[in-house]
């Protein structure tokens, strides 16, 4: 079996509210301490953010580096925050920050299977009741069938 890109050590919830950069912070933090990262992700991600925002409605951000940055990528995971108090995201309303480094073209399966779950409103609305990390994992963790 494939390593999971996902870990419940991976999945955090947050009541207050972070600005952008802070949560962009987190989630390079979360998939740099499971070595899916270098520390430099961080900087590719807020490269990426300069081109063109990961926010991808529906509440929801993606940050991800660029593909001139894929050497800081060591291994395929995702770090899954969710804000309580929310994130501005250059004017859009964030809860779920959703950090993606792919190894190769592994992002976009990992992507797609994010995406499934975001297109369903009720099941973004789970994912706003759960109450504890390990209970967001457990709705989430079809993304590691990727």
């Amino acid at each position: 079996m494939a390593r999971e890109v996902l870990n419940v050590g991976q999945v955090r919830i947050h009541s207050g509210s972070v600005s952008k950069e802070n949560a962009m912070k987190e989630a390079a933090d979360i998939l740099e301490a499971a070595g899916a990262v270098t520390s430099a992700y961080f900087d590719a991600m807020q490269q990426r953010e300069m081109t063109v925002s990961t926010y991808m409605g529906n509440e929801l951000a993606i940050p991800h580096g660029t593909n001139e940055t894929k050497d800081t990528i060591l291994d395929s995971a995702l770090s899954f925050v969710r804000y309580d108090g929310g994130v501005d995201w250059s004017g859009e309303p964030v809860t779920f920050v959703v950090g993606i480094a792919g190894k190769g073209d592994e992002h976009l399966e990992i992507l797609s299977q994010i995406a499934l779950i975001f297109s369903d409103d009720d099941e973004v609305a789970r994912l706003k009741e759960a109450q504890t990390p390990e209970e967001l994992y457990g709705m989430l963790s079809s993304v590691n069938d990727a």
